[in-house]
């Protein structure tokens, strides 16, 4: 299909002259577009397969239009950004890591193939799990790159931390700029606050994956480790939190939007869609991009600083690659940024959470020690002895009813 947007949307041209006119593919649930909207750039354009994450982003952006199949897509709309959180599931380690070249995650290929056609917009904008730089010794990056660099883009990448803008969820991800014309350094590198000291696990509530335990814990100080839109098997899997109390908890879905940067219940049009309660909401929130680190973008975009490039050194495309680059015209060099531009002040975990909490249940928790007693890992004084209490009090609870 052909797509223009129509006129007399909320998305038209002259209701906001300042800020940049977005279309936003692989959209999930709008992260990214809710975050530019706060910043002052507005959406022209929407595109998600996924029913579930339909049904929010037409309950939220009303009058945005949306397209549901990219591959349906012939031309974009005359947009400012082009914006592609794009499939991860080939990328990242918790997934298939089948590559870029997966059925998933080659969706970007898309991406490519409109902007062949396209030249109206200055800006891309792709983001991705951080696991993509390593995976097969960096070979999604040197695709990444190089298709951009044969439609003529310069390019630069930052891995950004969300507990940067205040939300305690230790999340990285890749977020990858381009532009024809512009410095997307100037944009992505201008602020760095460099990476905070490591953090006492002493007095604070700490968050970790009960799926895990022989090899990893996704364990996060102070903060719930990276929200993940399942497990391996398909399932959702929300972070347990160890409270300072010795208590063992699972958030509720709803503040698990708002470490997202969401507000709570930003998902709930997606109830509607299987007639249960939180069905596929934890597996959007768990795919969506964090609104403040989006938001943080959108500012940069409105006002680029210049990148002082003295101490960055030529890169090796054929290996591991950093957590920060930029590159053009077939060369390409290592920023000396950290992933926390900013240190927003950050409200600790257990104050943070809003909602009612449920306990760790007696099989999770059990099986969660099962494993930690075959792996060699290591843990904080307490926490398996508190684990061994909960575990006595929810199964004599669960024998009291």
């Amino acid at each position: 299909m052909t797509f223009v947007a129509p006129q007399g949307s909320s998305s038209a041209h002259d209701e906001s002259p300042i800020g940049l006119r977005v279309a936003g593919l692989f959209a999930g649930i709008g992260g990214i577009e809710l975050g530019l909207g706060r910043a002052g750039h507005h959406s022209d354009l929407l595109c998600e397969i996924e029913p579930a994450a339909q049904r929010v982003l037409r309950e939220r952006f009303v009058d945005v239009p949306l397209v549901a199949d990219v591959r349906e897509i012939t031309e974009l709309p005359d947009v400012d950004l082009l914006a592609a959180g794009f499939p991860c599931q080939d990328l990242s380690q918790a997934g298939r890591t089948a590559g870029i070249t997966g059925e998933r995650s080659g969706l970007v290929d898309q991406v490519f193939r409109l902007l062949d056609v396209a030249r109206s917009p200055s800006w891309l904008l792709l983001e991705n799990v951080p696991f993509m730089l390593q995976l097969e010794r960096g070979a999604a990056m040197r695709s990444l790159t190089r298709s951009l660099e044969e439609l003529g883009f310069r390019w630069a990448y930052r891995v950004v931390d969300t507990r940067a803008f205040g939300l305690p969820q230790r999340r990285q991800r890749v977020l990858l700029l381009a532009s024809r014309e512009l410095d997307p350094r100037d944009v992505l590198f201008a602020e760095d606050a460099s990476d905070p000291p490591q953090q006492s696990a002493d007095g604070v509530a700490c968050g970790f994956y009960w799926t895990e335990g022989v090899r990893g814990l996704g364990w996060a100080v102070d903060a719930v480790p990276t929200l993940k839109g399942g497990s391996t098997i398909g399932i959702p899997s929300p972070p347990a939190i160890w409270m300072p109390d010795g208590e063992v908890v699972i958030p509720d879905l709803r503040d698990a939007e708002r470490l997202q940067g969401f507000p709570a219940d930003w998902t709930a049009p997606a109830d509607s869609l299987r007639g249960r309660r939180n069905g596929p909401r934890w597996k959007l929130v768990g795919n969506a991009v964090s609104v403040p680190v989006a938001e943080w973008l959108g500012h940069r975009l409105s006002d680029p600083r210049p990148y002082e490039s003295l101490l960055d050194e030529p890169l090796d495309r054929d290996g591991k690659w950093p957590q920060a680059a930029w590159g053009a015209d077939g060369h390409a060099w290592r920023a000396d940024v950290s992933p926390w531009p900013r240190h927003d002040q950050r409200v600790s975990l257990a104050d943070f959470l809003s909602f009612p909490t449920v306990p760790l249940s007696a099989r999770a928790t059990e099986g969660f020690l099962r494993r930690t007693s075959r792996g060699r890992l290591r843990f904080p004084d307490g926490f398996l002895a508190d684990l061994e209490r909960h575990l006595c009090r929810v199964a004599r609870s669960a024998r009291a009813k």
